[in-house]
């Protein structure tokens, strides 16, 4: 149960509804729309071991799980309504193991965020779109929209007014704690007004916090009567590609890749990010004759770090935004038409010594259950055997 929800609108339910959910369930849905539109959910039944809601319930978040406000928790009553303040919004579902019941139903759509300013949080830089015509109500003009770096200048339209602030310039500053990496600039919208000056200067400060596994982005507005709140979440943007050879010069690029038994399979994943101060490694990979389920029938490359194949080892790569890694293709392949891969990528600081990154197997292996937000997942595939070919002897 659970898992990432990118749809518009649907519908979430606990495990078997209408009849019992199971004992000791724990299921979390992260629902992400389209930037700068919001998420509504609303619950249409309810019925589960009501009290204290200590022992069966439902917690909603105003974004991930693990780093938002909760929004509500409850297990009984009134059926609530609840507004995410970005384009992300989580629901846990939690059950012990004694009574069970129906459970609970609820819909969700997304809405316009509504607001004149938006922030996209994109690989390389903030891309933030200020409206002329709520400059002109409140009062500003767009010649009155800067950086606190100069140098950087916005691209002023009939309409908007856009700046392209990148992670690593234009006064750009990096700070990071337990969870994030955070990037903050402040846009300064001044008062038009030299002789008498009848408005504040409005500090925008925008913010784009990194998650392992996604990108939050804040706007507010400070000290000043127009009251700015945007958060947005994404993606790391993280691709694999196989290559010819260990000198990883040519991309593999057709689709199904054919290949024979035991042939070394090279694989490079790529984090496009303009920050230099980031290191991918590789955490997981698992092999699934189905794209959609790599829990049925899966094996495993390497798990927490540890190669759990014989065949599998990495390579030094050129940047630090790169991790190679090979394999042999195995016997798994020849028993299923075709074969996917699922590898989770770690990205952490560069040089932070402390993170997954620098840490061997075993101790990664410890915090499995609790590092889902550092973790990037890519699908690759389908790998197919290549008709009548006989196991090839590279093994280089």
């Amino acid at each position: 149960c659970g898992g990432s929800i990118s749809d518009s609108s649907g519908v979430l339910q606990s495990p078997n509804y209408p009849g019992s959910y199971p004992n000791d369930a724990d299921c979390v849905w992260e629902i992400q729309v389209e930037n700068n539109f919001r998420v509504t959910l609303t619950f249409r039944d309810i019925a589960m071991q009501s009290g204290t809601c200590q022992h069966d319930y439902i917690e909603v978040y105003d974004g991930p799980l693990h780093s938002s406000p909760l929004l509500g928790r409850f297990c009984s009553g009134s059926f609530p309504t609840y507004v995410s303040s970005s384009n992300m919004m989580s629901v846990r579902f939690h059950s012990d193991s004694r009574y069970s019941f129906r459970g609970f139903q609820a819909h969700y759509s997304s809405i316009p965020a509504g607001h004149n300013t938006t922030i996209q949080c994109l690989p390389d830089y903030m891309h933030v779109v200020v409206s002329r015509d709520y400059l002109r109500s409140q009062g500003y003009s767009a010649q009155g929209v800067t950086l606190n770096d100069g140098h950087c200048r916005p691209t002023v339209t009939s309409q908007e007014v856009v700046f392209n602030i990148p992670y690593n310039g234009c006064g750009t500053v990096q700070e990071e704690n337990n969870d994030t990496i955070n990037y903050s600039n402040t846009i300064r919208v001044a008062s038009s007004g030299y002789i008498i000056k009848r408005k504040k200067n409005v500090n925008l400060h925008i913010s784009c916090k990194m998650l392992r596994k996604s990108w939050q982005q804040v706007m507010y507005a400070a000290e000043d009567t127009v009251d700015v709140n945007e958060y947005q979440f994404g993606r790391y943007d993280m691709n694999i590609t196989f290559y010819d050879s260990p000198a990883f010069l040519q991309q593999v690029r057709s689709s199904p890749y054919y290949i024979d038994l035991n042939q070394n399979l090279y694989l490079q994943a790529c984090l496009r990010s303009s920050d230099p101060n980031l290191k991918v490694v590789v955490d997981t990979c698992v092999a699934s004759p189905d794209p959609r389920d790599f829990n049925t029938l899966a094996y495993y490359l390497v798990r927490n770090g540890c190669p759990r194949d014989s065949s599998y080892a990495t390579y030094q790569s050129p940047s630090s935004h790169f991790a190679r890694f090979k394999f042999n293709a195995f016997e798994f392949m020849s028993q299923h038409p075709s074969v996917y891969l699922k590898c989770q990528m770690l990205v952490c600081r560069l040089g932070d010594f402390s993170s997954h990154c620098y840490q061997g197997c075993g101790t990664r292996a410890k915090r499995d259950t609790s590092s889902a937000e550092e973790k990037v997942d890519v699908v690759v595939g389908p790998l197919q055997l290549r008709e009548g070919g006989a196991p090839s002897e590279n093994t280089g």
